[in-house]
């Protein structure tokens, strides 16, 4: 039997509508009691004492010195001091399980021994000096990153950011092939420079200022989308941009293989093969950006682009390739790389050797501790627990993703997927009230965003379920 509760939020002007299935009148009557207040995982560390200044203070001076466009998350906004693997801890020694990882970046989890000390001890030796000497750091690192890769991608470029790595990946496909044109999709994040912010198509993270040069193709969004999940169908709209829009010629197309910021969108299957042969025919090259999906965090696969079976001409990639350091890089291959030696190319801290000896044992941790694997096993069944909560509650309208890069997006009406924006913030305030901490993304702001460090375990996707169904119950 099913029971439908409605219930009014304090100071929200729209009705959530949740249901839940119970087995008697009794229990439809008691419904907000059958679901136990969830337990943080047991683990064994305790941070050293805090004793430093209070969240208000911190908060006073963030409104005075920073940016004001820099914001908190929560009503209450958290001071996080201390990290251990997949958790975080508070002023007051509370500890708390980070299911957003940084924003898909701390991969190996926060504080790691092995990447910790690999980056104390170059500090050591040397912080930095510049890639016009020769330093054993850049290059191992550079070698260790190339065997990863499919194909003949195996030169790299290190810049210390995403936004960098899209920003040089889109200007080498321009000079490669002479044309101007970019085709990206809507709902993409790419960054927030000229150049990438012109290939992002979310309308809140665009100025106005000159974007030019870039097409906005159909995003392949299988829950969203007009086409469903028929990744051929979205595909013919990049045929008809190309047609229509363009000379007939484009420098490149750009994608996520899993939109992040976008919601945990995950390309609808088959459309990578028929968008990659298009471009090729109008002679441009594909850009693969794997900020967030690349480094095993999709499981299945060590790169997103991987799940669709294609190989780019030109692969981005930051976050997770230095744990939480501040490093990102392109890779491609030899011919396409030839064009920036046209003019220089130089970037001051690309290649810094404690960064670069940071991402090297990023990869040795992965292999070492068998993270992909992990990923796969612990992220297949925190989305299968996911998806079972779907069925309990309406206002859990999709579930997706892959590995541990999962989405859930609330809706107030399955069928015409109105996006629960106040819900969303109700939910992850509670959730982070019982321990547990989510990011949240897509156009509307409705999708709670997934992406803890990558040795997570199967007690802590039960926590963060567990915590889920509770704040839900509670609403």
């Amino acid at each position: 039997m099913q029971s439908f509760v409605l219930k009014r939020f304090s100071g929200f002007k729209s009705l959530s509508r949740l249901r839940c299935f119970s087995q008697s009148a009794h229990k439809e009557a008691t419904l907000h009691n059958d679901v136990a207040v969830p337990s943080i995982p047991p683990f064994d560390y305790s941070p050293p004492p805090y004793n430093g200044p209070s969240a208000d203070e911190i908060l006073a001076k963030r409104k005075e010195f920073l940016s004001p466009s820099v914001c908190n998350y929560y009503q209450k906004p958290l001071l996080v001091v201390d990290g251990k693997m997949q958790y975080l801890f508070d002023d007051k020694g509370r500890r708390y399980l980070d299911a957003f990882g940084g924003i898909a970046t701390v991969n190996c989890g926060h504080c790691h021994p092995d990447i910790v000390n690999a980056i104390v001890n170059q500090t050591k030796r040397l912080q930095h000096s510049t890639v016009l000497y020769l330093n054993q750091a850049v290059s191992d690192f550079a070698e260790a990153l190339a065997s990863k890769l499919p194909g003949n991608l195996k030169v790299v470029f290190f810049t210390n950011s995403g936004t960098e790595a899209n920003e040089l990946a889109m200007m080498m496909a321009r000079l490669y092939t002479g044309c101007h044109d970019i085709i990206s999709l809507r709902n993409a994040y790419h960054g927030n420079a000229a150049g990438t912010m012109g290939a992002t198509a979310q309308s809140i993270w665009k100025f106005n200022v000159i974007q030019s040069g870039v097409h906005h193709a159909l995003n392949p969004d299988p829950y969203r989308g007009i086409f469903g999940a028929d990744g051929e169908k979205y595909a013919k709209d990049v045929e008809d941009l190309i047609e229509f829009g363009t000379t007939g010629q484009v420098a490149a197309f750009i994608s996520e293989a899993i939109q992040g910021v976008g919601g945990i969108v995950e390309l609808a299957p088959g459309y990578l093969p028929a968008v990659y042969k298009s471009i090729k025919k109008a002679g441009g090259l594909c850009i693969a950006d794997e900020v967030q999906s690349g480094l095993a965090r999709t499981g299945s696969f060590f790169w997103g682009f991987e799940s669709q079976g294609v190989v780019p001409d030109i692969v981005t990639m930051a976050k997770g390739i230095g744990n939480g350091i501040p490093l990102g890089a392109v890779v491609t291959t030899p011919e396409i790389a030839e064009v920036l030696t046209r003019r220089s190319y130089f970037n001051t801290f690309g290649g810094n050797p404690v960064c670069t000896a940071a991402g090297l044992a990023v990869l040795r941790v992965i292999e070492k501790e068998k993270l992909q694997e992990n990923a796969h096993v612990v992220g297949t069944y925190l989305k299968d627990r996911l998806i079972a909560l779907k069925d309990k509650y309406d206002i859990i309208g999709d579930v997706r993703g892959r590995g541990l890069m999962l989405g859930v997006e609330l809706v107030t009406d399955r069928e015409l997927k109105t996006p629960a924006k106040a819900e969303t913030l109700h939910v992850m305030d509670h959730m982070k009230d019982l321990g547990v901490l989510i990011g949240k993304g897509g156009s509307y702001g409705n999708v709670f965003r997934i992406t803890p460090p990558l040795c997570f375990t199967k007690e802590d996707a039960d926590f963060v379920v567990d915590a889920m169904d509770y704040a839900m119950c509670k609403m």
